[in-house]
């Protein structure tokens, strides 16, 4: 589902992304892992006038059964038929093929993350370039990473292996690739955390920032306190300012609806209506709450001017 047009509170993550920085809040990448919980993360993001992020990853679209174009669908419409004002963006997380990169930016996505990160240095800085020059020729923005951002659950990434990202290399990475935004592995982890404690590298975070302009992405945001991420975001200059948001917004809406393990989309869409809209509720109170009390982005879409 090509769009021939956006609408106006469509954007890039680069744009969304330059008017968070300056203004000093971060905002929320939050995956729905289903088309129907789509609608709700648009919803909190009205609600309390705030931009926010919708975003599935490669490995996201394949466990839960669901195509690029049909996020796009229901992203699109959604903004249609609710009257979505705040600014939006739609994003492609993690992922490494450049077929379905090709096929989300086709399908009407206005972000991308290119994930590499396994690879050496040179490696990682060749193929994340290559994918900058195709998106940007296209008019979509890119996330890249450097370091490895471990996981607890395996529904992003592939490894628990955590490396933190070095600063001098960020700074090489940035130049040679000219992405977007970049994700830093800074302490943080995909998934829930049932032993260590989350934390966050903040001199490391202040380090790439002196070296690099780019704007900093911090993934695995689910279970990290308010007052440590809050600190991140304050960061001089500008700290993170995009936080990703995957593993809570599933948890509630399974504990919501008295499941306990995961469904494909299809099984989702099949739930009767009462259950959907239980769910629904969950994961926008859930948004809601993050926006309000994790990321201080309520109210600020004003900070955007929409022409």
């Amino acid at each position: 589902m090509a769009k021939k047009t956006k609408p106006k509170n469509v954007l890039t993550l680069k744009e969304a992304l330059i008017i968070a920085e300056k203004n000093r809040y971060a905002i929320g990448s939050f995956s729905p892992r289903y088309t129907p919980m789509v609608r709700p993360i648009l919803h909190a993001g009205q609600k309390t006038q705030s931009p926010v992020i919708v975003q599935i990853s490669e490995k996201e679209l394949i466990r839960y059964g669901i195509t690029p174009c049909e996020i796009a669908e229901e992203f699109y419409q959604t903004v249609e038929e609710e009257n979505i004002t705040v600014p939006v963006v739609l994003h492609l997380d993690h992922t490494k093929q450049l077929s379905i990169i090709e096929a989300a930016i086709e399908a009407g996505f206005t972000s991308i993350m290119i994930d590499a990160s396994e690879k050496e240095l040179d490696e990682n800085i060749k193929i994340s370039k290559e994918v900058v020059d195709f998106a940007h020729a296209r008019g979509v923005s890119v996330e890249a990473e450097l370091g490895k951002i471990g996981t607890t659950d395996f529904v992003e990434t592939d490894t628990d292996e955590e490396l933190y990202t070095d600063p001098q290399e960020a700074w090489q990475f940035v130049n040679e690739t000219r992405c977007d935004a970049l994700a830093v592995s800074v302490g943080t982890a995909h998934g829930v955390y049932h032993v260590r404690k989350p934390k966050i590298d903040l001199n490391r975070l202040k380090a790439i920032r002196n070296l690099t302009p780019v704007h900093l992405v911090l993934h695995g945001g689910s279970g990290v306190p308010a007052v440590m991420m809050r600190e991140a975001i304050m960061i001089r200059n500008g700290g993170i300012s995009k936080v990703n948001i995957a593993t809570d917004l599933e948890l509630s809406l399974l504990e919501a609806i008295g499941r306990k393990n995961r469904m494909t989309n299809q099984e989702c869409k099949a739930l009767h209506q009462e259950q959907l809209v239980i769910g629904r509720n969950a994961v926008e109170n859930t948004v809601i709450e993050k926006i309000e009390h994790f990321l201080g982005s309520s109210n600020k879409a004003k900070s955007f001017q929409l022409t």
